[in-house]
């Protein structure tokens, strides 16, 4: 049992996973035929051995840059801020963006001693720097932490020619990006205002 005991642990620690959750997914993976789990597993370590941050924005992407940074149609004076690869994803679904992106991989938040440097708001500031970049859409999540960030990012961005918006309200506060619909995300997008 101790090896059941350290699966349904492993299963613990994936984020909204709980212990019921994991124990369900452990006896799945359990009574599941051997060459599906090994598929499964392959499957992870291919993923984990082949992903890497783009060079650019830090979306998971398999190349040195990704396939939104590489897409001539994309409108690359308009940079999209979010917090986490998922709210990318989740404004992706919404098909109401047409620009770039931009990944931080994480929010501000000095309870838990993420400060500017855990983040990756210097490498914004360089794409803004090396030019092209008409305006900069904030578009962290609305909870403390999100509009401390938002207030962060807008404050070092201040000196450089950009327009900075943030997305408009409509989106609940304490809500998380990646939970929301397509339709609100739209509207929460063509709302965005200026900081």
């Amino acid at each position: 049992m101790k090896a059941f005991e350290r699966l349904i642990g492993a299963l613990k620690r994936l984020p909204g996973v709980g212990p019921k959750q994991a124990e369900r997914f452990a006896i799945h993976l359990i009574r599941a035929p051997r060459t599906e789990v090994e598929g499964f597993v392959d499957a992870l370590r291919e993923a984990k051995a082949s992903m890497r941050l783009c060079a650019r924005c830090g979306d998971f992407t398999d190349k040195e840059i990704c396939r939104l940074c590489s897409d001539p149609a994309r409108d690359a004076s308009l940079i999209c801020v979010v917090e986490e690869t998922q709210d990318l994803a989740a404004l992706e679904r919404s098909r109401a963006f047409n620009g770039l992106y931009h990944v931080l991989h994480g929010s501000l938040s000095p309870l838990e001693g993420i400060g500017p440097d855990r983040i990756k708001a210097k490498e914004l500031v360089e794409r803004v720097r090396a030019g092209g970049v008409s305006e900069i859409v904030l578009a962290t999540d609305p909870d403390t932490e999100g509009e401390a960030t938002a207030l962060y990012l807008a404050q070092i961005l201040k000196p450089f020619p950009v327009k900075i918006t943030r997305i408009a309200h409509g989106v609940p506060l304490g809500g998380d990006l990646d939970y929301l619909d397509e339709r609100t995300l739209s509207y929460a997008l063509s709302g965005r205002r200026e900081v």
